[in-house]
Formats: C-alpha cells, structure tokens, sequence
C-alpha cells in the first residue's frame, strides 16, 4: 500500500480510530495460527511453577501465593462504567512488562538450572535463589533492547538472580529509568538512534557471546505468551464482578502500543477467552503509529519515517518506528481497531486521572482513557469498556509532578 492510500490523518499526525478490514471473527483467524489456548495454558503452569521463587524474591510486593497481578478499578463515567486494569501499579515492576519481562527471565533461569542439574521434576522453585543456582546465574548475561519499562521488568528479575544484565536503551528513553537500572547493577548502553536502533545492536551482541541471552522484544515468543497469561487474571476479575461480555455488549479493551508485543499478546488471550465476546483497540501516539501502519500497509519493513513522522512523543513507551511483524502476524485477524492520540490528550489524562481518581500513570499508561472516550463518540455501541493502564506507579517525584503542572 502506498502512502497515499493510508489514512489522511494518520500522514498527518492527527488523532483516529481506524477499523481494522483484516479482523475476522475470532474462531476463523485462531484456527488459522500454529499457537492456541494450550500454549497460554503452558504460560500459566509455568508461571505456577515460578509462583514460590517470586514469592521468596520479592516478599513484600507480590501476593502471598507468589502471583504477580493487578487490581480491577472502577471509574464511574456520564455512561457506562469504565472498568480499569491496574497495571500500571503491577507488583514488583509497576508495570505491564512485568508479565513479559519478568516471565522470560524466569524462563531462561530455569533452563540454565535444568541444563546444570539443578532442577529435578516436582523441585521448589524457590531453590533458583540458592547459592548454587546464583553462582549458575552469575556467569550468565540477560541482554535486552528497551525504551526503558521491559528493561526495568528484565533488570530486576535478572539481577534478584544474580544474573548480569546489559540493556541497550535508546535515545529517546528517560534519563530517570536509566539511572533506575544503574542502580540495581546492570549496565546500560545508550544509543543515539531510536529504539530499533537499541534493539539490534543488543541482538547483534548476545549473538557472538554463547554465555548471553537476548530478550527480543520484537519477535518474542516467550514474552507474547507471558503477556497472553494475563488474560486469564482479567477473566477472573470480571467473573467476580458479575461481567459477562457477550458478542451484543462486548467487553471493548484499549491497550496501548508500542512495538506491539504486550498488548498483541493479551488481545490474543482474550480473544481465545472470549472470541466475538470482546473487542481489542490498540492505542498509539500520533507520532509513532507503527502498528497500524503495519496492519493497514501489510508492509513490515515500513517505518513511521517512511511516511514523513518524526517518533517523537511524550510516551515514551510507544516511541516505536517499526512494529514487530511476529505479533502482527499473530494477531492481524484479531485487532479490531487503533486509536492515535496527541500528546497533549495524554498531559491532559495524566493530570485528570490523578486529579480525580488518585492513579499515578506515565503518558504512555493514559493513552487508553484518551481513546476511550473517542471511541464511544465514533464507534456508539453497548459495551463494556476497559482500559489496560501499563506504567507510571514508579514514577518518581521530580518526573511526575512536573507532568500535572505542565
């Protein structure tokens, strides 16, 4: 598809929502996908069995049972009720990369302590914070590419280990979350390019080192299906609740976006959860549309520069040029729309959100209320709304307060 095809306002950097032709109902495109609900079941064992080693690392942030998960919040709105996944004050990372971040590098832990004879069938997880398993772990490095929160989620986990860590953070992340990472003890490599720039250059090293392992956040397997878990925490909330979506009054969920993976792994846990009974709308910065410019151009090497924009935003966590084109070919069928927003709607919702409903959130985690509320002006329908907040909880004093008087 050529530039001239593409949405006016998207050439533009204006604010849309923009329906996505490819969706398909959702039994006809999963059954099309090599991956279903048995490997988001796998995720979740897996996670069960990291629950006493999470529980033993981080006793005073995760729950009893080792979980790490977020509340549902309510916020009564002039309509319907607009519900609230809390993670943007998610358990040990006060974030949404926690899910993927943190599930990987307990993946990859757990392979090396397999691989060295150190976990047996049925074995306490809880033995991988063992001296044996630390000395394993030292000699090992998680590398990643990061705008700074999968970094943060991947720093922590690694590091509670005592495995070594290396991100490559580009030049556009925060100043704040690199120190965050120098003071845990990993080390930060910056970029003058942008994010992709960052993550290639991590790929290029952990490939010559055989003691090094890259988290990929552009083609991650283990992060989607980390991601796709949380799904299941979500259901049960709303079973809780009293919510039962329906194909007439779907559950309408709005997830902001960055290279895609986070939020192309809960839209596909919950379309294997709830198929037609819910609607998945990713939430972009006007400046850095690049999942919708995938999915509306079908062409995966083309770049928000390609198409005269500058990637330049608030969030971020969304100042992504290029999306990943493994979760675009996951979850292509399964988008139902995106919403771009301005920065200055995201200022806007960072100071109203704490204002009026006490909620810490980065510009990148407000983007959803943004769309939100233009969706239910554009698209009218009976659903139930919910937004997926990602980050912001951690922010710091002297980040966030100049964010409410700008």
């Amino acid at each position: 598809m050529t530039a001239t095809l593409l949405p006016s306002a998207l050439l533009q950097g204006q604010p849309l929502l923009w329906h996505n032709p490819a969706r398909q109902p959702a039994a006809q495109a999963l059954a099309t996908l090599p991956y279903g609900a048995a490997d988001i079941a796998a995720a979740i064992a897996r996670w069960q069995r990291f629950a006493p080693l999470l529980a033993h690392c981080f006793p005073d942030s995760v729950a009893a049972d080792g979980r790490i998960d977020s509340p549902l919040l309510a916020q009564a709105g002039p309509g319907a009720t607009v519900w609230v996944k809390a993670d943007h004050a998610l358990p040990v990372t006060a974030c949404i990369k926690a899910r993927g971040g943190v599930y990987e590098v307990l993946c990859q832990a757990e392979t090396l302590a397999r691989r060295a004879g150190l976990l047996a069938e049925g074995s306490n997880y809880a033995l991988l914070a063992g001296d044996a398993a630390r000395a394993l772990f030292a000699r090992h490095t998680i590398l990643v590419g990061s705008t700074g929160n999968l970094g943060h989620s991947v720093g922590v986990m690694a590091r509670a280990l005592g495995l070594q860590v290396e991100v490559h953070m580009s030049s556009d992340a925060k100043a704040w979350k690199k120190d965050r990472l120098r003071a845990l003890g990993a080390r930060v490599v910056e970029h003058a390019g942008d994010y992709a720039a960052a993550v290639a250059s991590a790929r290029q090293l952990a490939a010559a080192d055989p003691q090094a392992y890259f988290i990929d956040d552009e083609s991650s397997l283990l992060l989607f299906f980390g991601y796709a878990a949380a799904a299941h925490d979500l259901k049960a909330q709303l079973d809780t609740a009293g919510l039962q979506p329906t194909p007439a009054c779907p559950l309408r969920v709005f997830l902001p976006c960055g290279v895609g993976g986070a939020p192309g792994g809960v839209a596909f846990g919950l379309k294997c959860l709830y198929g037609d009974a819910v609607q998945c709308v990713f939430v972009e910065p006007v400046a850095s549309p690049c999942f919708l410019l995938q999915l509306a151009s079908g062409d995966d090497a083309l770049s928000v520069y390609d198409i005269g924009l500058d990637n330049r935003t608030l969030a971020d966590g969304l100042a992504v040029p290029r999306a990943s084109a493994t979760v675009a070919g996951l979850v292509q069928h399964l988008v139902d729309a995106v919403v771009t927003v301005s920065d200055d709607s995201l200022l806007a919702e960072v100071r109203q959100q704490w204002q009026q409903h006490g909620l810490r959130l980065e510009p990148s985690a407000a983007a959803g209320f943004v769309a939100q509320r233009l969706a239910a002006s554009q698209w009218p329908q009976q659903v139930i709304p919910l937004v997926w907040t990602t980050g912001g909880h951690g922010l710091p004093d002297e980040v966030f307060l100049p964010l409410l008087a700008s």
